[in-house]
């Protein structure tokens, strides 16, 4: 393993991260604290509990979700797609780095930033909403679960994007209103029976839910069904970038 290569491509990246902080860090969290003071200090303050937590306590989880899946795409699609458009990334390819040092040092810088951003959206809500965690280390491990896999996913659309313009659809037009849609705002168990069958499908749902279980020990899916979802998902994206790497699909084009 060439860790020096890793250290370089992660630093490379994080760099990045800190040169522009206002966009990579302060936007996310100044967009996520007008959510807490709209829905959390004026709207929940009128609203009852669900499952026994207050409205403002009980979409914490959605909201730190909906700002991890969107930054850990965006972080990881811009960082590999950086390099296809400015032409450096056949230096790369042609560098004794191997495609699991390459992901390593781009899918790692990139589930770093979604953390680091996480915790600050953790501590920003406490200045809203008073929470508690029940389950601190499932949250953690919820977390960098999600943050790995979803930064996995932006590397496969980022090498998948030809323009700047691709690299903003799936995020916009997909993920956040499956997470608008997943329960970030509410409890699946208020829908109609049917609309609560048709939401299962929606793989958001899975994780929103499990995250949720791990703050207040309430779910809308089983926990292990929750884990089951987001690992699944993992593998996938594993196989997904080792079959781009075996063939030089959108990479060697």
């Amino acid at each position: 393993m060439n860790w020096h290569a890793i250290r370089a491509i992660y630093r490379f990246e994080m760099a990045r991260t800190f040169r522009t902080i206002t966009q990579s860090i302060a936007s996310p969290v100044l967009s996520t604290s007008l959510y807490f003071v709209v829905f959390g200090a004026a709207i929940g303050s009128r609203m009852g509990a669900i499952d026994g937590v207050s409205y403002g306590a009980f979409i914490i989880p959605g909201l730190i979700m909906l700002s991890l899946l969107n930054e850990s795409i965006s972080n990881a699609s811009f960082g590999i797609y950086m390099p296809k458009w400015a032409g450096t990334i056949y230096e790369l390819l042609s560098a004794p780095v191997s495609a699991i040092e390459i992901v390593f040092g781009y899918v790692g810088a990139a589930a770093t930033k979604s953390l680091m951003l996480g915790a600050l959206i953790l501590i920003t809500a406490r200045l809203f909403v008073p929470y508690e965690v029940v389950h601190p280390f499932w949250m953690l491990g919820f977390l960098l679960l999600t943050a790995v896999t979803f930064s996995l996913f932006g590397f496969i659309i980022g090498l998948w994007a030809d323009d700047w313009q691709k690299l903003q659809v799936i995020p916009l037009m997909i993920i956040t209103p499956m997470t608008f849609l997943g329960g970030a705002f509410y409890s699946i168990n208020m829908l109609p029976p049917l609309w609560q069958k048709i939401t299962l499908f929606n793989p958001v749902v899975y994780l929103i839910s499990g995250f949720r279980w791990s703050f207040y020990g309430v779910a809308d899916v089983n926990i292990v069904v929750s884990v089951s979802a987001i690992v699944g998902f993992l593998l996938a994206c594993l196989f997904a970038v080792w079959w781009i790497f075996r063939t030089g699909w959108k990479l060697k084009v």
